[in-house]
């Protein structure tokens, strides 16, 4: 438990091992629906602004995709990050870092619509079901029968 203590090295280590799990997830989910629809994950799957949509089936494939990593990455900051005060910060930042991604993979800024409604659904699932999850922990009735023990 790290109580309230500001640790740069912690902060950098918790953004890291999200920001691994967001992209390992995301992989993940992508191979399994993938194989629904007879198509493998690709890189162009995780960055291009242009594949989400409706019209398509690979584009709903990869916006069920980004939903479901949405869920799994709010475990995601239970596990890792486990302050529900702080997982709006770290969500805004994964997703700031993959929007970084994008713009480079895609030599452009993210411009379609669909992307950044996708991305922004995405962004308020995590922080709301994280958040969730680790008040649930935060909030916990502490045992007032704990009574040190004695080694008599």
């Amino acid at each position: 438990s790290r109580s309230y203590v500001w640790g740069p090295a912690l902060i950098v280590a918790q953004m890291v091992l999200l920001q691994a799990s967001y992209y390992s997830s995301l992989g993940l989910w992508l191979a399994l629906l993938g194989a629904l629809g007879s198509t493998g994950p690709s890189l162009h799957q995780v960055f291009s602004d242009e594949i989400l949509g409706f019209s398509t089936p690979p584009g709903r494939l990869s916006m069920m995709a980004f939903i479901l990593n949405a869920l799994t990455c709010a475990l995601g900051l239970l596990y890792f990050i486990r302050r529900g005060k702080q997982c709006l910060d770290f969500t805004v930042t994964v997703h700031f870092f993959h929007l970084l991604g994008c713009w480079i993979y895609n030599s452009h800024f993210p411009s379609t619509l669909t992307w950044w409604l996708v991305h922004i659904v995405c962004t308020a699932l995590m922080a709301a079901i994280g958040e969730y999850l680790c008040m649930r922990i935060e909030l916990r009735e502490i045992p007032l029968n704990s009574a040190p023990k004695s080694n008599v």
